[in-house]
């Protein structure tokens, strides 16, 4: 089968996030299927951006076709953002010639985060003769609307809802990957049978077998909280305003005479008024460290008691959430502490943890208290049935068949 893949932030191992349309392509490329990417060369994800000569230029990687289109690059979701999508979506629509053509794919794949993507899909599938599929990230334009506090009256936003509603009507199979979004989507006009939830997931084998040691530094902290006797509560990942870690630190600051450190890892653009801020309460029980390579996080969740992964209380969740770190926690076979309020919550399904309210310190307290309480055997069992969650759900091979039965 060939499949044009068309995700304007498509990464790869060699550029950087995002992951999730590298890993299904290359298992369809192992499995004897051809894939087109069709990506800009800008994307504020990506660790390392393709440098282009030409406005458009191919790229072989592990054995997936990538072809970036030239975009101007930009900062933050203002106007420059906006003329980065356009400047993709016209450089695309002027060489979809050669995809209705010389490649003539057999599915097209519509997977930008925003919708203005299910345009071009459609004409180059309608044109290809092939099936057409929309996959869902996050629910635009109600996310800039809910969570960037953009009017839904606002001309953009009115572009991107009817963008929205036209793939849900025009699409042949609506993939998502928010697990509580049906009857949204139902009520913009696609049809109750396109509908099909296929997660992200983790690399089972990249996780297992490509991994690298601690830091030094990460080492010695770690290796001195044992010796303490520490309970080591570990997060790993970025330090925004999304991942809830000021509410953590209020948490840390009601422990204090608990035997219990939290040790974060990553960076990100709060960490310095996190760290400020963890002053100010006098907080000993928190360590801030840098951030380390994707390859040593196994190493560093390896040394840890329990994991925690918070979020904000946004009414956008009641759709459900997706986090690719918990995927990792679950595979290092450690429970967690999963502070939430959503539309599912995927420990409490597996069984690999203790869930609370989203923004409640005092319920965050009270988990890491429960945690430490549990004996290292039923730990161990949550951990484990994390582990199996994950391997049974979300590992990648699944994904992508899962993926190709829908195609199909």
């Amino acid at each position: 089968m060939k499949i044009l893949y068309i995700n304007h932030y498509a990464g790869s191992p060699r550029h950087g996030m995002e992951f999730r349309p590298y890993y299904l392509a290359r298992e369809w490329v192992r499995s004897g299927h051809q894939v087109h990417m069709l990506a800009a060369d800008y994307s504020h994800l990506r660790q390392v951006n393709p440098v282009l000569e030409d406005s458009c230029q191919v790229e072989q990687v592990d054995g997936i076709t990538y072809t970036w289109c030239k975009t101007p690059a930009y900062e933050g979701n203002g106007v420059a953002r906006v003329k980065n999508i356009f400047a993709f979506l016209w450089r695309a629509w002027r060489m979809s010639g050669r995809y209705q053509s010389a490649f003539k794919p057999d599915v097209v794949i519509a997977s930008s985060t925003y919708p203005l993507d299910t345009l071009l899909a459609a004409r180059i599938a309608r044109k290809a003769g092939a099936r057409l599929m929309y996959e869902v990230h996050d629910l635009w334009p109600l996310t800039p609307v809910e969570v960037g506090g953009m009017s839904p009256k606002h001309p953009f936003i009115r572009l991107l809802q009817w963008a929205e509603d036209f793939g849900y009507r025009t699409a042949d199979v609506v993939v998502s990957m928010l697990p509580c979004a049906k009857d949204y989507m139902m009520a913009h006009g696609m049809a109750a049978e396109k509908y099909v939830v296929i997660p992200n997931g983790v690399d089972v084998a990249e996780w297992q077998g490509n991994t690298t040691e601690l830091p030094v530094v990460h080492q010695q902290v770690l290796s001195g909280l044992r010796a303490q006797g520490r309970f080591v509560i570990g997060y790993a990942g970025g330090h925004g305003l999304a991942n809830a870690l000021d509410v953590m630190l209020a948490a840390a600051s009601q422990l204090k005479d608990v035997p219990v450190t939290f040790v974060l890892v990553g960076e990100g653009p709060d960490k310095q008024a996190l760290q400020a801020e963890a002053i100010r309460l006098g907080l000993d029980n928190v360590v801030f460290l840098a951030g380390i390579p994707k390859t040593a996080v196994p190493a560093f969740l390896a040394q840890t008691d329990a994991l925690f992964i918070g979020w904000r209380k946004l009414p956008i969740y009641r759709f459900g959430i997706n986090p690719n770190k918990l995927f990792d926690y679950m595979m290092s076979g450690k429970p967690v502490v999963h502070s939430v309020t959503a539309g599912n919550d995927m420990v409490q399904e597996a069984g690999c943890g203790i869930s609370v309210a989203a923004e409640d310190p005092a319920a965050i307290a009270r988990a890491v208290k429960d945690m430490m309480n549990l004996s290292a055997a039923e730990r161990s069992r949550m951990g484990q049935a994390g582990q199996q969650y994950v391997l049974a759900k979300h590992d990648y091979k699944v994904l992508a068949a899962r993926f190709v039965a829908a195609m199909q």
